[in-house]
Protein backbone atom coordinates (compact mmCIF):
# COMPACT_ATOMS: atom_id res chain seq x y z
CA UNK A 1 0.00 0.00 0.00
CA UNK A 2 1.35 3.43 -0.93
CA UNK A 3 1.80 5.69 2.07
CA UNK A 4 1.47 9.49 2.06
CA UNK A 5 4.86 11.12 1.51
CA UNK A 6 4.44 13.83 4.15
CA UNK A 7 5.05 13.07 7.81
CA UNK A 8 1.80 12.11 9.52
CA UNK A 9 0.94 13.67 11.90
CA UNK A 10 2.97 16.83 11.30
CA UNK A 11 4.12 17.03 14.94
CA UNK A 12 5.66 13.52 14.83
CA UNK A 13 9.36 12.90 14.24
CA UNK A 14 9.67 9.35 12.82
CA UNK A 15 13.40 9.15 13.59
CA UNK A 16 14.33 6.80 16.45
CA UNK A 17 14.84 8.85 19.63
CA UNK A 18 17.67 8.44 22.10
CA UNK A 19 17.05 7.09 25.60
CA UNK A 20 17.34 10.62 27.02
CA UNK A 21 14.23 11.58 25.03
CA UNK A 22 11.90 8.65 25.68
CA UNK A 23 12.96 6.68 28.79
CA UNK A 24 10.83 7.98 31.66
CA UNK A 25 13.55 8.26 34.38
CA UNK A 26 15.76 10.09 31.89
CA UNK A 27 12.98 12.56 31.12
CA UNK A 28 12.37 13.21 34.81
CA UNK A 29 16.11 13.73 35.35
CA UNK A 30 16.31 16.09 32.37
CA UNK A 31 13.44 18.36 33.39
CA UNK A 32 14.39 18.24 37.07
CA UNK A 33 17.80 19.62 36.09
CA UNK A 34 16.45 22.19 33.62
CA UNK A 35 13.32 23.35 35.49
CA UNK A 36 13.45 21.96 39.04
CA UNK A 37 10.71 24.21 40.43
CA UNK A 38 8.28 23.90 37.53
CA UNK A 39 5.07 21.98 38.28
CA UNK A 40 5.03 18.49 36.83
CA UNK A 41 1.84 17.01 38.34
CA UNK A 42 -1.19 18.46 40.06
CA UNK A 43 -3.22 15.75 41.79
CA UNK A 44 -6.97 15.63 42.31
CA UNK A 45 -6.68 16.68 45.95
CA UNK A 46 -4.79 19.85 44.94
CA UNK A 47 -1.31 18.63 45.94
CA UNK A 48 1.48 19.24 43.41
CA UNK A 49 4.88 17.83 42.54
CA UNK A 50 7.58 19.83 40.84
CA UNK A 51 9.97 18.02 38.54
CA UNK A 52 12.62 18.03 41.28
CA UNK A 53 10.16 16.64 43.82
CA UNK A 54 9.05 13.91 41.41
CA UNK A 55 12.67 12.87 40.93
CA UNK A 56 13.37 12.79 44.67
CA UNK A 57 10.22 10.77 45.41
CA UNK A 58 10.96 8.39 42.55
CA UNK A 59 14.48 7.75 43.84
CA UNK A 60 13.32 7.24 47.43
CA UNK A 61 10.75 4.73 46.22
CA UNK A 62 13.34 2.98 44.06
CA UNK A 63 15.59 2.63 47.09
CA UNK A 64 12.76 1.09 49.12
CA UNK A 65 11.85 -1.35 46.36
CA UNK A 66 15.49 -2.28 45.85
CA UNK A 67 15.84 -3.00 49.58
CA UNK A 68 12.96 -5.47 49.19
CA UNK A 69 14.67 -7.33 46.39
CA UNK A 70 13.29 -5.61 43.28
CA UNK A 71 15.80 -5.46 40.45
CA UNK A 72 15.96 -4.70 36.74
CA UNK A 73 13.47 -6.76 34.74
CA UNK A 74 11.29 -7.63 37.74
CA UNK A 75 7.57 -6.88 37.69
CA UNK A 76 5.86 -4.78 40.37
CA UNK A 77 2.06 -4.93 40.70
CA UNK A 78 0.30 -1.62 41.39
CA UNK A 79 -3.35 -1.92 42.42
CA UNK A 80 -3.98 1.77 42.93
CA UNK A 81 -6.20 4.55 41.57
CA UNK A 82 -4.71 7.42 39.61
CA UNK A 83 -2.81 9.47 42.16
CA UNK A 84 0.49 10.15 43.86
CA UNK A 85 0.98 6.60 45.13
CA UNK A 86 0.59 5.11 41.67
CA UNK A 87 3.02 7.60 40.11
CA UNK A 88 5.66 6.99 42.80
CA UNK A 89 5.34 3.23 42.26
CA UNK A 90 5.80 3.74 38.51
CA UNK A 91 8.82 6.02 38.86
CA UNK A 92 10.39 3.88 41.57
CA UNK A 93 10.12 0.71 39.52
CA UNK A 94 11.41 2.31 36.32
CA UNK A 95 14.42 3.94 38.00
CA UNK A 96 15.55 0.37 38.81
CA UNK A 97 14.77 -0.92 35.31
CA UNK A 98 11.81 -2.83 36.76
CA UNK A 99 8.39 -3.07 35.13
CA UNK A 100 5.18 -1.57 36.49
CA UNK A 101 2.06 -3.76 36.17
CA UNK A 102 -1.03 -1.64 36.97
CA UNK A 103 -4.23 -3.56 37.76
CA UNK A 104 -7.82 -2.65 36.94
CA UNK A 105 -9.45 -1.56 40.22
CA UNK A 106 -12.63 -3.49 39.42
CA UNK A 107 -10.90 -6.86 39.19
CA UNK A 108 -11.75 -9.61 41.62
CA UNK A 109 -11.96 -13.38 41.61
CA UNK A 110 -10.71 -15.14 38.47
CA UNK A 111 -9.72 -11.95 36.64
CA UNK A 112 -7.57 -10.79 39.55
CA UNK A 113 -5.99 -14.21 39.95
CA UNK A 114 -5.17 -14.33 36.23
CA UNK A 115 -3.35 -10.98 36.34
CA UNK A 116 -1.35 -11.81 39.47
CA UNK A 117 -0.25 -15.23 38.24
CA UNK A 118 0.56 -14.07 34.71
CA UNK A 119 2.65 -11.13 35.94
CA UNK A 120 5.06 -13.35 37.92
CA UNK A 121 5.39 -10.48 40.40
CA UNK A 122 6.71 -10.96 43.92
CA UNK A 123 5.63 -7.56 45.25
CA UNK A 124 2.35 -5.64 45.09
CA UNK A 125 1.48 -2.10 46.15
CA UNK A 126 -2.24 -1.95 46.89
CA UNK A 127 -4.99 0.41 48.00
CA UNK A 128 -6.16 -0.69 51.47
CA UNK A 129 -9.78 -1.19 50.35
CA UNK A 130 -8.69 -3.79 47.80
CA UNK A 131 -6.41 -5.98 49.91
CA UNK A 132 -9.20 -8.20 51.21
CA UNK A 133 -9.83 -9.53 47.68
CA UNK A 134 -6.41 -11.20 47.77
CA UNK A 135 -7.48 -13.60 50.48
CA UNK A 136 -9.64 -15.78 48.22
CA UNK A 137 -7.47 -16.08 45.09
CA UNK A 138 -4.36 -18.00 44.10
CA UNK A 139 -1.60 -15.41 44.50
CA UNK A 140 0.97 -17.19 42.35
CA UNK A 141 4.51 -15.93 43.01
CA UNK A 142 3.38 -12.96 45.12
CA UNK A 143 5.41 -12.76 48.33
CA UNK A 144 4.72 -9.32 49.82
CA UNK A 145 2.09 -6.55 49.81
CA UNK A 146 2.69 -2.90 50.62
CA UNK A 147 -0.58 -1.19 51.55
CA UNK A 148 -1.00 2.47 50.65
CA UNK A 149 -2.08 3.48 54.15
CA UNK A 150 -0.30 4.60 57.34
CA UNK A 151 -1.67 1.58 59.23
CA UNK A 152 -2.08 -2.05 58.32
CA UNK A 153 -5.57 -3.30 57.44
CA UNK A 154 -7.30 -5.62 59.89
CA UNK A 155 -7.40 -8.50 57.42
CA UNK A 156 -5.13 -11.51 56.99
CA UNK A 157 -4.44 -12.38 53.35
CA UNK A 158 -1.78 -14.98 54.08
CA UNK A 159 1.13 -12.76 53.01
CA UNK A 160 3.50 -10.34 54.75
CA UNK A 161 1.92 -6.87 54.63
CA UNK A 162 3.67 -3.53 55.17
CA UNK A 163 2.33 0.01 55.49
CA UNK A 164 3.01 3.03 53.29
CA UNK A 165 6.19 3.89 55.19
CA UNK A 166 7.87 0.93 53.53
CA UNK A 167 8.03 2.92 50.27
CA UNK A 168 10.14 5.71 51.74
CA UNK A 169 13.80 4.78 51.27
CA UNK A 170 17.08 6.68 51.17
CA UNK A 171 17.46 8.25 47.71
CA UNK A 172 21.22 8.43 48.12
CA UNK A 173 21.53 4.69 48.71
CA UNK A 174 19.84 3.44 45.53
CA UNK A 175 21.99 1.58 43.00
CA UNK A 176 21.20 2.97 39.53
CA UNK A 177 23.88 1.03 37.67
CA UNK A 178 21.25 -0.47 35.36
CA UNK A 179 20.25 2.10 32.75
CA UNK A 180 16.95 1.32 30.98
CA UNK A 181 17.08 1.51 27.19
CA UNK A 182 14.36 2.39 24.70
CA UNK A 183 13.71 -1.31 24.00
CA UNK A 184 13.28 -2.23 27.67
CA UNK A 185 9.79 -2.90 28.99
CA UNK A 186 8.37 0.05 30.93
CA UNK A 187 4.90 -1.28 31.81
CA UNK A 188 2.81 -4.39 31.26
CA UNK A 189 -0.76 -3.48 30.41
CA UNK A 190 -3.43 -6.14 30.43
CA UNK A 191 -5.90 -6.03 27.56
CA UNK A 192 -9.61 -5.89 28.27
CA UNK A 193 -9.97 -9.53 27.23
CA UNK A 194 -12.28 -9.12 24.27
CA UNK A 195 -11.56 -12.61 22.89
CA UNK A 196 -10.88 -14.53 26.08
CA UNK A 197 -8.67 -14.09 29.15
CA UNK A 198 -6.86 -10.74 29.26
CA UNK A 199 -3.46 -10.80 27.56
CA UNK A 200 -0.39 -9.15 29.06
CA UNK A 201 1.18 -6.57 26.73
CA UNK A 202 4.80 -5.67 27.54
CA UNK A 203 5.11 -2.05 26.38
CA UNK A 204 8.62 -0.70 25.85
CA UNK A 205 9.62 2.88 26.52
CA UNK A 206 9.71 3.47 22.75
CA UNK A 207 6.26 1.89 22.37
CA UNK A 208 4.57 4.22 24.86
CA UNK A 209 6.62 7.24 23.77
CA UNK A 210 5.54 6.69 20.16
CA UNK A 211 1.89 6.23 21.13
CA UNK A 212 2.06 9.46 23.10
CA UNK A 213 3.79 11.34 20.28
CA UNK A 214 1.19 10.30 17.71
CA UNK A 215 -1.86 10.85 19.91
CA UNK A 216 -0.74 13.88 21.94
CA UNK A 217 2.42 15.13 20.22
CA UNK A 218 0.79 18.52 19.74
CA UNK A 219 1.62 19.20 23.42
CA UNK A 220 3.94 22.14 24.13
CA UNK A 221 5.98 22.86 27.27
CA UNK A 222 3.30 25.31 28.42
CA UNK A 223 0.46 22.80 28.01
CA UNK A 224 -1.19 20.92 30.84
CA UNK A 225 -2.96 17.63 30.09
CA UNK A 226 -5.91 16.49 32.18
CA UNK A 227 -5.46 12.72 32.54
CA UNK A 228 -8.68 11.08 33.68
CA UNK A 229 -8.20 7.75 31.90
CA UNK A 230 -6.81 5.07 34.23
CA UNK A 231 -3.11 4.29 34.12
CA UNK A 232 -3.97 0.61 33.68
CA UNK A 233 -5.25 1.58 30.19
CA UNK A 234 -2.96 2.67 27.38
CA UNK A 235 -4.74 6.03 27.15
CA UNK A 236 -3.58 6.91 30.65
CA UNK A 237 -0.06 5.60 30.22
CA UNK A 238 0.70 7.14 26.82
CA UNK A 239 -0.76 10.55 27.70
CA UNK A 240 1.45 10.62 30.82
CA UNK A 241 4.46 9.85 28.61
CA UNK A 242 3.50 12.60 26.15
CA UNK A 243 3.49 15.16 28.95
CA UNK A 244 6.84 13.93 30.27
CA UNK A 245 8.38 14.06 26.79
CA UNK A 246 7.15 17.61 26.11
CA UNK A 247 8.18 19.03 29.47
CA UNK A 248 4.56 20.03 30.01
CA UNK A 249 2.49 19.28 33.09
CA UNK A 250 -0.28 16.93 34.19
CA UNK A 251 -3.53 17.27 36.11
CA UNK A 252 -4.12 13.70 37.30
CA UNK A 253 -7.69 12.70 38.16
CA UNK A 254 -9.14 9.32 39.04
CA UNK A 255 -11.93 9.19 36.46
CA UNK A 256 -13.98 11.07 33.88
CA UNK A 257 -16.81 13.05 35.46
CA UNK A 258 -19.45 14.50 33.13
CA UNK A 259 -20.77 16.97 35.70
CA UNK A 260 -17.39 18.37 36.77
CA UNK A 261 -15.44 17.97 33.53
CA UNK A 262 -15.41 21.61 32.40
CA UNK A 263 -14.91 22.81 35.97
CA UNK A 264 -11.87 20.53 36.30
CA UNK A 265 -10.40 21.90 33.08
CA UNK A 266 -10.88 25.49 34.19
CA UNK A 267 -9.66 24.91 37.75
CA UNK A 268 -6.47 23.17 36.60
CA UNK A 269 -5.86 25.28 33.49
CA UNK A 270 -5.68 22.13 31.39
CA UNK A 271 -5.24 22.85 27.69
CA UNK A 272 -5.66 19.25 26.53
CA UNK A 273 -6.93 15.91 27.83
CA UNK A 274 -6.02 12.24 27.71
CA UNK A 275 -9.03 11.58 25.51
CA UNK A 276 -12.75 11.88 24.93
CA UNK A 277 -13.68 8.33 24.02
CA UNK A 278 -16.96 6.76 23.02
CA UNK A 279 -19.85 7.81 25.22
CA UNK A 280 -17.89 10.67 26.84
CA UNK A 281 -18.72 13.01 23.94
CA UNK A 282 -22.37 11.92 24.05
CA UNK A 283 -22.59 12.73 27.76
CA UNK A 284 -20.93 16.15 27.32
CA UNK A 285 -23.18 16.99 24.38
CA UNK A 286 -26.23 16.60 26.61
CA UNK A 287 -25.15 19.48 28.87
CA UNK A 288 -27.46 22.47 28.61
CA UNK A 289 -25.88 25.24 26.45
CA UNK A 290 -24.43 28.17 28.41
CA UNK A 291 -22.95 31.50 27.24
CA UNK A 292 -19.67 30.61 28.98
CA UNK A 293 -19.21 27.30 27.10
CA UNK A 294 -16.37 28.64 24.94
CA UNK A 295 -14.68 30.24 27.94
CA UNK A 296 -12.43 27.32 28.78
CA UNK A 297 -8.70 26.54 28.39
CA UNK A 298 -9.11 23.42 26.20
CA UNK A 299 -6.97 24.03 23.10
CA UNK A 300 -6.92 20.65 21.37
CA UNK A 301 -7.72 17.05 22.25
CA UNK A 302 -7.82 13.50 20.96
CA UNK A 303 -11.25 11.91 20.67
CA UNK A 304 -13.23 9.13 19.01
CA UNK A 305 -15.41 8.63 17.13
CA UNK A 306 -15.83 11.55 14.74
CA UNK A 307 -19.57 12.14 14.41
CA UNK A 308 -22.14 14.91 14.62
CA UNK A 309 -21.70 15.16 18.40
CA UNK A 310 -17.93 15.44 18.07
CA UNK A 311 -18.03 18.16 15.43
CA UNK A 312 -20.70 20.13 17.27
CA UNK A 313 -18.85 19.78 20.59
CA UNK A 314 -15.63 21.19 19.17
CA UNK A 315 -17.46 24.15 17.68
CA UNK A 316 -19.51 24.81 20.81
CA UNK A 317 -16.57 24.76 23.22
CA UNK A 318 -13.99 26.19 20.83
CA UNK A 319 -11.37 23.44 20.69
CA UNK A 320 -9.57 21.58 17.90
CA UNK A 321 -9.51 17.80 17.79
CA UNK A 322 -7.88 14.79 16.15
CA UNK A 323 -9.01 11.21 16.04
CA UNK A 324 -7.43 7.88 15.18
CA UNK A 325 -7.26 4.19 15.99
CA UNK A 326 -5.21 2.35 18.56
CA UNK A 327 -5.14 -0.72 20.76
CA UNK A 328 -2.86 -1.66 23.62
CA UNK A 329 -0.57 -3.70 21.39
CA UNK A 330 0.03 -0.91 18.84
CA UNK A 331 1.27 2.69 18.77
CA UNK A 332 -1.62 4.51 17.11
CA UNK A 333 -1.17 3.36 13.49
CA UNK A 334 -4.04 5.52 12.18
CA UNK A 335 -4.46 9.26 12.75
CA UNK A 336 -6.72 11.91 11.25
CA UNK A 337 -5.99 15.47 10.29
CA UNK A 338 -6.96 18.19 12.76
CA UNK A 339 -10.72 18.90 12.78
CA UNK A 340 -11.49 16.14 10.28
CA UNK A 341 -15.09 16.22 9.05
CA UNK A 342 -15.18 12.69 7.56
CA UNK A 343 -17.59 11.01 9.94
CA UNK A 344 -16.40 7.86 11.70
CA UNK A 345 -13.02 8.01 9.97
CA UNK A 346 -10.12 6.48 11.92
CA UNK A 347 -7.75 8.44 9.72
CA UNK A 348 -4.89 7.24 7.56
CA UNK A 349 -1.64 5.40 8.35
CA UNK A 350 0.86 7.47 10.30
CA UNK A 351 4.48 7.72 9.24
CA UNK A 352 6.47 4.59 10.08
CA UNK A 353 3.77 1.92 9.78
CA UNK A 354 2.28 -0.24 7.07
CA UNK A 355 -1.44 -1.02 7.25
CA UNK A 356 -3.52 -3.48 5.26
CA UNK A 357 -7.06 -4.86 5.23
CA UNK A 358 -7.10 -8.56 4.40
CA UNK A 359 -9.32 -11.61 4.11
CA UNK A 360 -9.01 -14.77 6.20
CA UNK A 361 -5.98 -15.84 4.15
CA UNK A 362 -4.16 -12.50 4.63
CA UNK A 363 -4.82 -11.47 1.01
CA UNK A 364 -5.45 -7.74 0.70
CA UNK A 365 -9.05 -6.91 -0.19
CA UNK A 366 -10.21 -4.13 -2.56
CA UNK A 367 -11.08 -0.68 -1.27
CA UNK A 368 -14.58 -0.62 0.20
CA UNK A 369 -14.44 -4.30 1.19
CA UNK A 370 -14.53 -5.23 4.87
CA UNK A 371 -11.64 -7.31 6.16
CA UNK A 372 -9.29 -7.64 9.11
CA UNK A 373 -6.99 -4.72 9.88
CA UNK A 374 -3.34 -5.80 10.15
CA UNK A 375 -0.26 -3.69 10.94
CA UNK A 376 3.51 -3.78 11.04
CA UNK A 377 6.04 -1.11 11.95
CA UNK A 378 9.13 0.06 10.12
CA UNK A 379 10.90 0.59 13.43
CA UNK A 380 11.60 -2.09 16.06
CA UNK A 381 10.17 -1.89 19.57
CA UNK A 382 7.38 0.62 18.95
CA UNK A 383 4.64 -2.00 19.05
CA UNK A 384 4.21 -5.37 20.73
CA UNK A 385 6.66 -8.11 19.81
CA UNK A 386 5.14 -10.84 22.01
CA UNK A 387 2.54 -11.25 24.71
CA UNK A 388 4.03 -11.79 28.15
CA UNK A 389 3.84 -15.47 29.09
CA UNK A 390 1.52 -16.37 26.21
CA UNK A 391 3.33 -17.88 23.23
CA UNK A 392 0.11 -19.25 21.75
CA UNK A 393 -1.57 -15.84 21.61
CA UNK A 394 1.61 -14.36 20.12
CA UNK A 395 1.66 -16.94 17.33
CA UNK A 396 -2.01 -16.32 16.54
CA UNK A 397 -1.61 -12.54 16.41
CA UNK A 398 1.71 -12.48 14.51
CA UNK A 399 1.16 -14.31 11.23
CA UNK A 400 3.00 -13.76 7.97
CA UNK A 401 5.02 -10.96 9.54
CA UNK A 402 1.98 -8.82 10.40
CA UNK A 403 0.16 -8.12 13.65
CA UNK A 404 -3.49 -9.11 13.33
CA UNK A 405 -5.74 -6.78 15.30
CA UNK A 406 -8.89 -8.88 15.18
CA UNK A 407 -10.80 -5.74 14.15
CA UNK A 408 -12.82 -5.43 10.97
CA UNK A 409 -12.37 -2.31 8.83
CA UNK A 410 -12.66 -1.02 5.29
CA UNK A 411 -10.74 1.66 3.39
CA UNK A 412 -12.31 4.15 1.00
CA UNK A 413 -10.80 5.44 -2.24
CA UNK A 414 -9.46 8.53 -0.47
CA UNK A 415 -7.37 6.41 1.90
CA UNK A 416 -9.48 6.81 5.06
CA UNK A 417 -9.94 3.73 7.27
CA UNK A 418 -13.27 2.97 8.95
CA UNK A 419 -13.88 0.65 11.89
CA UNK A 420 -16.75 -1.82 11.39
CA UNK A 421 -16.76 -4.37 14.23
CA UNK A 422 -14.65 -6.74 16.29
CA UNK A 423 -13.92 -10.00 14.58
CA UNK A 424 -14.50 -11.93 17.78
CA UNK A 425 -17.38 -11.56 20.16
CA UNK A 426 -16.97 -8.57 22.41
CA UNK A 427 -19.09 -6.00 24.17
CA UNK A 428 -18.15 -2.37 24.66
CA UNK A 429 -19.79 -0.64 27.60
CA UNK A 430 -18.89 2.79 29.00
CA UNK A 431 -15.40 2.69 27.50
CA UNK A 432 -14.62 -0.85 28.67
CA UNK A 433 -14.16 -3.76 26.30
CA UNK A 434 -15.81 -6.80 27.86
CA UNK A 435 -15.11 -10.38 26.91
CA UNK A 436 -18.33 -12.30 26.36
CA UNK A 437 -16.40 -15.43 27.37
CA UNK A 438 -15.58 -13.96 30.77
CA UNK A 439 -19.21 -13.01 31.36
CA UNK A 440 -20.40 -16.45 30.28
CA UNK A 441 -17.93 -18.22 32.57
CA UNK A 442 -19.22 -16.40 35.65
CA UNK A 443 -22.89 -16.82 34.71
CA UNK A 444 -22.36 -20.52 34.02
CA UNK A 445 -21.04 -20.97 37.55
CA UNK A 446 -24.55 -20.25 38.90
CA UNK A 447 -25.86 -23.69 39.94
CA UNK A 448 -29.16 -23.58 37.99
CA UNK A 449 -27.70 -22.35 34.67
CA UNK A 450 -27.22 -25.00 31.97
CA UNK A 451 -25.98 -22.78 29.16
CA UNK A 452 -25.55 -19.09 28.49
CA UNK A 453 -24.79 -16.65 25.68
CA UNK A 454 -23.52 -13.14 26.45
CA UNK A 455 -23.61 -10.34 23.88
CA UNK A 456 -24.07 -6.63 23.49
CA UNK A 457 -27.27 -4.80 22.65
CA UNK A 458 -27.47 -1.09 21.71
CA UNK A 459 -27.75 1.46 24.50
CA UNK A 460 -28.97 5.05 24.49
CA UNK A 461 -25.42 6.46 24.65
CA UNK A 462 -24.32 4.84 21.39
CA UNK A 463 -22.38 1.95 22.96
CA UNK A 464 -23.74 -1.31 24.34
CA UNK A 465 -25.34 -2.94 27.37
CA UNK A 466 -24.52 -6.47 28.45
CA UNK A 467 -27.30 -8.97 27.77
CA UNK A 468 -27.42 -12.68 28.47
CA UNK A 469 -29.75 -15.40 27.34
CA UNK A 470 -29.77 -18.44 29.59
CA UNK A 471 -31.30 -21.90 29.68
CA UNK A 472 -31.86 -23.53 33.05
CA UNK A 473 -30.91 -27.03 34.02
CA UNK A 474 -33.65 -29.62 33.66
CA UNK A 475 -36.24 -29.35 36.41
CA UNK A 476 -34.86 -25.99 37.65
CA UNK A 477 -35.63 -22.31 37.11
CA UNK A 478 -33.45 -19.20 37.27
CA UNK A 479 -34.65 -16.09 39.08
CA UNK A 480 -32.90 -13.17 37.30
CA UNK A 481 -32.63 -11.10 40.48
CA UNK A 482 -31.04 -13.99 42.39
CA UNK A 483 -28.64 -14.55 39.50
CA UNK A 484 -27.55 -10.91 39.47
CA UNK A 485 -27.10 -10.90 43.25
CA UNK A 486 -24.88 -13.98 42.80
CA UNK A 487 -22.79 -12.23 40.11
CA UNK A 488 -22.24 -8.80 41.71
CA UNK A 489 -19.50 -9.89 44.18
CA UNK A 490 -17.83 -12.03 41.52
CA UNK A 491 -17.60 -9.60 38.59
CA UNK A 492 -16.37 -6.12 37.78
CA UNK A 493 -19.38 -3.79 38.00
CA UNK A 494 -19.32 -2.92 34.31
CA UNK A 495 -19.52 -6.62 33.32
CA UNK A 496 -22.66 -7.50 35.29
CA UNK A 497 -25.48 -8.07 32.76
CA UNK A 498 -28.28 -5.56 32.55
CA UNK A 499 -30.66 -7.74 30.55
CA UNK A 500 -31.51 -11.38 31.30
CA UNK A 501 -33.56 -13.46 28.88
CA UNK A 502 -34.60 -17.00 29.76
CA UNK A 503 -35.32 -19.63 27.11
CA UNK A 504 -35.80 -23.43 27.20
CA UNK A 505 -33.03 -23.81 24.59
CA UNK A 506 -30.49 -21.52 22.97
CA UNK A 507 -30.39 -21.44 19.14
CA UNK A 508 -27.64 -23.65 17.74
CA UNK A 509 -25.73 -24.16 14.50
CA UNK A 510 -25.58 -27.62 12.89
CA UNK A 511 -22.32 -28.14 14.77
CA UNK A 512 -24.06 -27.31 18.09
CA UNK A 513 -22.54 -23.84 18.55
CA UNK A 514 -24.76 -21.12 19.99
CA UNK A 515 -25.99 -18.69 17.32
CA UNK A 516 -25.37 -15.36 19.00
CA UNK A 517 -26.16 -13.53 15.78
CA UNK A 518 -29.81 -14.58 16.09
CA UNK A 519 -30.00 -13.53 19.72
CA UNK A 520 -28.26 -10.23 19.05
CA UNK A 521 -30.64 -9.48 16.18
CA UNK A 522 -33.70 -10.17 18.36
CA UNK A 523 -32.30 -7.90 21.08
CA UNK A 524 -34.33 -6.97 24.12
CA UNK A 525 -37.66 -8.80 23.90
CA UNK A 526 -40.85 -8.08 25.80
CA UNK A 527 -40.09 -10.96 28.15
CA UNK A 528 -36.53 -9.80 28.88
CA UNK A 529 -35.80 -8.90 32.51
CA UNK A 530 -34.11 -5.49 32.97
CA UNK A 531 -31.81 -5.13 35.98
CA UNK A 532 -32.07 -1.34 36.08
CA UNK A 533 -35.87 -1.41 35.74
CA UNK A 534 -35.81 -3.77 38.73
CA UNK A 535 -33.96 -1.12 40.73
CA UNK A 536 -30.45 -2.62 40.64
CA UNK A 537 -28.06 0.07 39.37
CA UNK A 538 -24.35 -0.64 39.72
CA UNK A 539 -21.48 1.83 39.85
CA UNK A 540 -17.73 1.46 40.14
CA UNK A 541 -16.32 1.14 43.63
CA UNK A 542 -15.37 4.48 45.20
CA UNK A 543 -12.13 4.28 47.15
CA UNK A 544 -11.46 6.48 50.14
CA UNK A 545 -8.24 8.38 49.58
Amino acid sequence: MTQDKQVRPPWFNPATPGREDCVLPCLVDKWAAAHPDKDFIRFEDGATWTWAEAREIGLRTAAALQKRGVKAGDTVLAWLPNGASLVRAWLGANYLGAVLVPINLSYKGRLLEHVIKTSKAKLMISHPALVERLGIVDRGTLERVIVDAPQLPAVDVGLPVESREALDGDAKSVDLSYQPQIWDTMVIIFTSGTTGPSKAVPATYLHQWTTGQISYGYMRPDDRILINLPIYHVGGTSSFMAAAASGGSIALFDAFNTKDFWGQLRATGSTTISGLIGAMTTFLSKNEPHPSDADNPLRICTLAPVNDDTIALGKRYGFDYVSGFNMTELSCPLITDVNVKVKYSCGRPRSGVQCRIVDDNDIEVPHGTVGEFIVRSDRPWDQITAYFGNAEATAIAWRNGWFHTGDLMYRNEDGDFFFVDRKKDAIRRRGENISSLEVEADVASYPAVREVAAYGVPSANGEEEVMITIAAKEGQTVDPRALIEFLVPRMAHYMVPRYVRTEPELPKTPTNKIQKADLRREGVTKATWDREAAGIVLKRDKLNK
